[in-house]
């Protein structure tokens, strides 16, 4: 029997400063919702002036983890220490597996106009945390679309649209989903989740009403979404979000900065590794 997913909780999250003073909101690792198994953290970054963007992320390590950078405007240079570089630009989208650990960057490809994305972290199972590094990373054309004919467009990164519309992210962990969705005023979406994921939408322009009790969501905030087979949105102008879902690992978290790993001792032991050098 297909259940539709029902609003449970309304996220706004908080203005926070990261990197070198990048001013963003901090939704998933917030106060208020501190993890969605397996999502560890979501921020959403946008800005025109270059104050709020322009010192980025100098040099840092990471382990356990991966991390999702999504660019909807702007550019974006990275840079790791096993020799990796190039550009995200409008609309591309890395994923990085941290892995064992690296050291990257990344710093605004620009000094002016509007920088604004996502980057959402993906915990790695124990048995995968100390794999190699990798990337995937994809422009804007190489993403695919799938057009509906009632005007919805939906830019596939992961997991299988309804449509048959596969994404470009191989991730046999947490089998993702994530959708960036433009849905016309009026209209009704509705889209098949696992039963067993945790599921999220983050509106970015217009007014939805999420389930088939129609709690409405506005512009800026995050639905974190009930258990269900099913999610239905509808709108009530032009609008813009995100749907993204995993499946959880239901390990234990041990976080460090940086780092995120399942024992205390494997977080001591990552700081250990990075000041003695021996990260990617």
């Amino acid at each position: 029997m297909t259940q539709t997913r029902e609003l449970r909780q309304i996220i706004n999250g908080d203005r926070v400063s990261d990197g070198a003073g990048v001013q963003l909101t901090r939704i998933i690792g917030s106060p208020q919702l501190n993890m969605l198994d397996p999502f560890l953290m979501f921020d959403a970054f946008g800005s025109d002036k270059p104050q709020d963007y322009i010192a980025g992320f100098p040099p840092h390590p990471h382990r356990g983890f991966e991390t999702v950078t999504y660019m909807l405007e702007g550019r974006m240079r990275h840079e790791d220490s096993a020799g990796n570089a190039g550009v995200i630009e409008t609309g591309g989208v890395q994923w990085m597996t941290a892995g064992k650990g690296i050291i990257h960057s990344e710093m605004p490809e620009q000094k002016e106009g509007r920088l604004a994305g996502f980057q959402l972290w993906v915990n790695l199972p124990a048995k995968e945390k100390m794999n190699e590094p990798k990337y995937q990373e994809f422009g804007a054309e190489q993403i695919p679309v799938a057009r509906l004919d009632n005007g919805t467009e939906i830019k596939v990164i992961a997991g299988q649209t309804d449509s048959g519309v596969n994404g470009v992210i191989d991730n046999p962990f947490v089998n993702p989903l994530y959708l960036h969705v433009f849905l016309p005023a009026g209209v009704t979406f509705e889209h098949t989740v696992k039963e067993t994921d945790n599921t999220f939408l983050y509106l970015m322009k217009g007014q939805i009403q999420v389930g088939d009790k129609q709690r409405p969501l506005n512009a800026g905030q995050l639905a974190v979404l009930e258990t269900g087979s099913k999610v239905r949105v509808n709108s009530e102008r032009d609008t813009e979000f995100v749907l993204v879902s995993g499946q959880p690992l239901n390990e234990p978290i041990a976080r460090g900065g940086p780092f995120v790993m399942n024992t205390r001792e494997q977080i001591e032991q990552a700081f250990d590794d990075y000041r003695h050098g021996r990260f990617a």
